[in-house]
């Protein structure tokens, strides 16, 4: 595999994944699952602390998670992209639990994770039927044909297609 200017010894580094605290797993998993179409790929239990862990990602098609445990290891720990959700047991029942923060609102931190979906306005129109809530639609703000929906948790999700970034970079460069 050609370096591709990577320092020594980085060569074969896959960022795999993204992990983000979750409330309640249920409405979270049915988030992920339903409404944005991911595979969950496996959920660990840690009963000792009390937490619970759920790997999520997009499947090729044709693409089967290996029933044999090892395989299943390697094919979650070595791919590409994957978003991790953590449960700590018991804040989906604890009224004083106040949320996570989402890393916009101040003081910022964490801004977002992006899916890239073949048509923006398409996606969005689904959205809208599954009462998903919106931060940005399609045609608000100075850039189009992007918007920004929002998690159970309130994490912000950037919707966006190859083909609209590809033009609103050649629209900024000339």
């Amino acid at each position: 595999m050609p370096n591709h200017g990577r320092p020594d010894g980085t060569q074969d580094f896959v960022l795999n994944q993204t992990m983000m605290r979750v409330r309640d797993p249920d409405a979270s998993l049915a988030f992920y699952r339903d409404v944005l179409g991911m595979t969950l790929l496996q959920k660990l239990d840690f009963p000792d602390m009390a937490f619970s862990l759920y790997f999520l990602a997009y499947l090729a098609e044709g693409e089967v998670i290996p029933d044999d445990p090892a395989e299943h290891a390697r094919f979650i720990f070595a791919r590409e992209t994957t978003l991790e959700l953590t449960h700590n047991w018991g804040t989906e029942r604890d009224p004083d639990f106040a949320g996570y923060h989402n890393g916009n609102d101040a003081p910022r931190g964490f801004g977002h994770l992006g899916i890239s979906v073949p048509d923006v306005a398409a996606a969005c129109a689904r959205f809208e039927t599954l009462s998903v809530p919106f931060k940005k639609k399609p045609t608000d703000g100075k850039m189009k044909d992007i918007a920004f929906i929002t998690d159970p948790d309130g994490y912000w999700i950037e919707i966006l297609s190859p083909k609209g970034m590809t033009q609103a970079i050649a629209d900024s460069v000339s």
